[in-house]
């Protein structure tokens, strides 16, 4: 499932797609966005298919997906039972079901198209056996199904065009050379007819080829009249027989007459021609009426001018300018790769300079045009006003030929003098060129015998070459499914192996780290171990000294000085605890002292910068003042 997803959003990345999916953001994707990118992809294989499914009902989208993969024949995987599921999952967008289809679509996208292409000619359309009674149905259904025919047959041939190999380069060296072929054949024609004129009774051999080819074309006509009278009477028996199986339905049908009968028929014909009348033609008529409306539309765009070519003409110069300017700019950047850049600048220089060509050639015949539709005008006015003249004057020549008692003779004498002129020009032009054409014909079929024959060991060595190119690209696909096929096995293997490898990397990275983290454990317990023997030493010793350097030692005599520094901070609280009154009191008289000596400033600062207003005297450590 993952090498699945992996592929389609591969694939949705690419081009015509375009998306910006990765593995995780593609599997997190909601049902209905899900049901969008696969109306997506079927819209590129069938443009009738570019819906936004949020306009549209679950039902009708799993319709209309379901009949289009019919028509590209996916086969879902299982039983009945699994298609009833399949149904169900495309109508809520299950991923099981929509990855599936995504990947069979995005396999085969080419081919797919071509099928679908193909089903809007190709598949039949049903008509009921009791329709194609009438004569009208019949022969519309019989149309049909000729066309479908001739289509199967153009489009095979297109095929085979399309893989013949042949190029236009070779077509048009043929029609250059089929060309310079026709300049020989009527100057030798030429030549011919000045040779001919020197032989004796050539007007007697003239006059039986002329009757020959009368006598041919009567034959082809004869023939063709034949062809024609066989169709009719193979279209009279065709309609003999829809007539007597209509004759033979109407008495079958008369001899069951009853009322019951007869009213269910009736009820049948009007619910038909119901449907007819309100629903069928209606939405017939409408599709008129929109196609109407969009060719009106069409019609009264207005057409393109001088102008308006001459400012394509100019934005397409601009374009190119700016895109032989951005080649430049890239061959700068990558020399490397000069070479492989020169071929598409010389054929853009020659695309350029045939476009100018034809844009000179356009203005010249737009030129000839106008000076064209310039004498057409006067030569209409001048053909208006001999007309206008020529009727004045037959008028003129009618009321004369009335007062003489002859009307209508000019008209006859006309007529007689033009039919005999047209019959005089026809039978020289036709003594001309019968045994010119005879003479020609019978040259032209030399020449392609001569060709046919020249060209036969070419036929059959090309056929021989189209063989073995067949055999040779169904060896190269059979090697490259099976390089394919082996492709995939290796992908596989290798993938497996990589999983391997990677949990085994784990594996002795977890185990490292284990082992790195007991190394350090067993380190710690040995110092500890280590440490644990040199206490028990030193506690054991009966030197003094080495009791000292024990830890407990050490632990008590620091326990000690801690209880006696705590001891100390205690009795220390305690004066503090008792003092903090009186304390408390006497800062309060010295901020009540630092104001009232504050104020005492204040007052001697204004004393100096005011006028004197009374006297101070001090007495007995007072201030007294004196107004």
């Amino acid at each position: 499932m993952s090498d699945q997803i992996k592929f389609i959003v591969d694939n949705l990345n690419k081009e015509p797609f375009r998306k910006s999916y990765n593995l995780i953001t593609f599997d997190s994707l909601e049902p209905m966005q899900l049901l969008q990118v696969l109306s997506d992809v079927l819209a590129e294989i069938d443009p009738k298919q570019v819906v936004d499914i949020r306009e549209e009902m679950p039902e009708q989208t799993a319709k209309r997906m379901l009949s289009l993969l019919g028509i590209l024949k996916y086969k879902p995987p299982g039983n009945a039972t699994d298609m009833s599921n399949f149904r169900q999952g495309l109508v809520i967008g299950s991923k099981p079901v929509i990855y599936p289809v995504l990947h069979w679509l995005l396999q085969r996208t080419n081919e797919l198209k071509k099928r679908a292409y193909l089903a809007r000619f190709l598949i039949k359309l049903e008509v009921p056996s009791e329709f194609l009674q009438d004569e009208t149905v019949a022969d519309t259904n019989k149309q049909y199904e000729d066309l479908m025919e001739a289509f199967k047959t153009l489009h095979k041939e297109c095929e085979q065009l399309k893989t013949s190999g042949f190029s236009t380069a070779e077509i048009r060296r043929d029609i250059s050379a089929m060309e310079e072929e026709k300049d020989q054949l009527i100057k030798r024609v030429e030549r011919l007819k000045k040779r001919v004129e020197t032989v004796q009774n050539h007007q007697r051999m003239l006059q039986i080829a002329r009757q020959l080819r009368v006598e041919k074309e009567r034959e082809e006509f004869l023939a063709q009249q034949k062809q024609e009278q066989k169709n009719q009477l193979f279209h009279a028996v065709q309609r003999l027989q829809r007539i007597q199986n209509q004759l033979k339905s109407m008495r079958h049908a008369a001899a069951d007459a009853k009322p019951e009968s007869l009213m269910k028929r009736l009820e049948e014909e009007i619910k038909f021609n119901s449907y007819m009348v309100t629903e069928k033609f209606p939405k017939e008529l409408e599709n008129k009426k929109k196609e109407l409306h969009f060719l009106q539309k069409v019609v009264s765009e207005p057409a393109m001018g001088h102008s308006d070519l001459l400012e394509l003409e100019s934005k397409i110069n601009e374009i190119n300018t700016q895109i032989s300017q951005l080649i430049e700019k890239k061959m700068m950047r990558n020399e490397p790769i000069e070479g492989k850049l020169s071929l598409y600048r010389q054929q853009f220089k020659r695309y350029v300079s045939k476009l100018r060509s034809k844009s000179t050639v356009f203005k010249k015949k737009h030129q000839i045009i106008a000076e064209f539709k310039a004498e057409f005008g006067l030569l209409q006015r001048t053909e208006e006003l001999l007309k206008q003249r020529h009727e004045n004057i037959q008028h003129q020549l009618q009321t004369i030929e009335e007062k003489k008692g002859i009307s209508g003779y000019s008209y006859t004498q006309e007529e007689l003098e033009r039919v005999s002129a047209l019959k005089s020009e026809v039978d020289e032009v036709k003594g001309r060129t019968l045994d010119d054409m005879s003479e020609m014909v019978k040259k032209l079929n030399s020449l392609v015998s001569e060709k046919k024959s020249a060209l036969a060991p070419v036929i059959k060595e090309l056929r021989q070459l189209r063989q073995k190119c067949q055999e040779l690209t169904q060896e190269c696909d059979e090697k490259k499914s099976q390089y394919d096929s082996c492709a995939a096995g290796l992908e596989s293997n290798r993938s497996k192996l990589e999983q391997e490898v990677r949990g085994l990397r784990e594996e002795c990275l977890q185990d490292e780290s284990r082992y790195h983290y007991t190394n350090c454990m067993i380190k710690n317990l040995k110092v500890q171990l280590c440490r644990a023997t040199d206490e028990m030493k030193a506690y054991v010793s009966s030197d003094q000294q080495e009791k000292r350097k024990a830890i407990r030692e050490q632990y008590t005599k620091n326990i000690a000085e801690q209880e006696n520094l705590g001891k100390k901070l205690r009795e220390k609280q305690k004066a503090v605890r008792e003092s903090h009154g009186p304390n408390m009191k006497q800062v309060k008289m010295w901020r009540d002292f630092e104001q009232l000596m504050e104020c005492k400033k204040q007052c001697f600062l204004k004393q100096q910068s005011q006028t004197s207003i009374g006297q101070v005297i001090q007495e007995g450590g007072e201030d007294r003042l004196i107004l």
